[in-house]
């Protein structure tokens, strides 16, 4: 392993952490060496998860982490990484929010710890534990720690997309704007949208589209980003598993008027209750899929039928119905002039269907999708008819080689500054 290019990636939730080790052969290229993932930190149910991809050997292991430094001590262990270890050249850090002060990824410092304090509001569930995992990082490992923060890629959206119409004060005061997320996913797929373009990213207009667990769009033109589908928190927008996305703002009054729900009671329905698992009881879109779809064939119409799979029908075409109309309006925004539509994320990348119903009906718009190439095929390609106005590709994304990679440009750029 070359010492100068070890980049060790870390994604910190609450009771969990991932990482994966890259090895680079230059600013790009990389290869994946370790990917890991420990489990039910504090808890006496903790699992480590180990892949060494050179070996192929996969360790499964039951313990006690009492804290995330035990559970990354262990982590390193595995990787023959010890404490104040040079065999790291850096670490990259996933952090979800960083407000309007942080625009871009930059080296850990104490004002961005406190600026991850500072918006710990706005994102309560992500925030804290992204910081607890610098701060074990930076005590085991005696290297340049990097930021990489999801809000950055969105920084580029101008005021009118950005601004919500409630008292011009509460923007100011506690900074209500439109933020977004997922902006290391972007940030990849833009790159390798580019790559399969043969443009520069200054040069590509495009519609991305992130389809998981948690949903989200973007509208990205020449290279920037200048609307996306999440908002404030990742709760607006698209129809998500068990989120709802956009409402009537007014729903949570009446919640609480007509069922006396207290505001964490609602913020739980709309998070983990709503969405697809709220409308069919099922948040997994390949199940959803497949029984819309035998619904179909026995004629059983999207609505009330839990059992013959008329809600499972209802959930799908709610989701599709609220895509198209994002899609619509970034086609606007971009005045038509799109290069590509490109579907990515769990969904995005492996339900054809999905990709069929929303690009259904397009035709007039430059949009058509073929059916042979939508239904096979494997990593990123195209899958729109030969000599389509808008290419409609599909581009696996990789957030972590994304972090690894804008962590390896930072301290780069930083050694050249000193």
């Amino acid at each position: 392993m070359a010492k100068s290019k070890a980049i060790l990636v870390l994604n910190a939730g609450s009771s969990s952490l991932k990482y994966a080790l890259y090895e680079f052969a230059d600013a790009v290229k990389a290869k994946l060496a370790v990917s890991g993932l420990v489990e039910q930190i504090g808890t006496p149910k903790g699992v480590i998860t180990h892949k060494a991809l050179a070996t192929n050997q996969t360790v499964h292991e039951k313990a006690v982490f009492s804290d995330h430094k035990e559970a990354m001590s262990h982590a390193l262990s595995l990787m023959g990484i010890s404490k104040g270890s040079s065999a790291v050249t850096a670490v990259g850090h996933r952090a979800v929010h960083g407000g309007e002060e942080i625009n871009r990824s930059c080296i850990i410092t104490e004002h961005v710890k406190d600026v991850l304090k500072k918006f710990t509001p706005l994102a309560p569930l992500h925030n804290p534990p992204n910081l607890q995992g610098m701060e074990v990082a930076q005590e085991l490992l005696d290297c340049p720690q990097v930021a990489v923060f999801d809000t950055a890629f969105h920084s580029t959206i101008p005021p009118h997309a950005y601004t919500y119409a409630l008292p011009y004060r509460l923007y100011k005061e506690l900074g209500i704007r439109r933020y977004g997320f997922h902006g290391t996913s972007y940030m990849y797929l833009l790159r390798e949208t580019a790559r399969q373009l043969g443009k520069k990213e200054s040069e590509v207009n495009m519609i991305t589209l992130h389809l998981g667990a948690g949903a989200s769009m973007a509208c990205i033109k020449e290279g920037k980003c200048i609307d996306t589908t999440m908002g404030v928190t990742p709760l607006e927008g698209l129809v998500m598993a068990t989120r709802c996305g956009d409402i009537d703002p007014a729903i949570p009054k009446i919640l609480s008027d007509l069922q006396g729900l207290s505001p964490p009671q609602i913020d739980s329905l709309l998070n983990k209750e709503s969405g697809l698992v709220g409308i069919c009881g099922d948040k997994d879109m390949k199940a959803v899929v497949d029984r819309t779809e035998a619904a179909e064939a026995t004629c059983i119409p999207a609505g009330d039928d839990l059992e013959g799979g008329g809600r499972h029908r209802l959930a799908l075409e709610v989701f599709v119905h609220r895509v198209r109309k994002y899609l619509g309006a970034y086609l606007v925004q971009l005045g038509g002039k799109v290069d590509a539509i490109v579907f990515s994320a769990g969904i995005g990348e492996r339900s054809a269907p999905v990709r069929a119903r929303v690009c259904a009906g397009m035709e007039a718009f430059g949009i058509e999708v073929d059916k042979a190439r939508n239904e096979e095929g494997k990593g990123a390609r195209e899958i729109s008819v030969a000599g389509s106005k808008i290419k409609v590709m599909v581009v696996p994304t990789d957030e972590e080689l994304c972090i690894a990679q804008e962590t390896l440009r930072v301290v780069n750029e930083a050694r050249k500054e000193e």
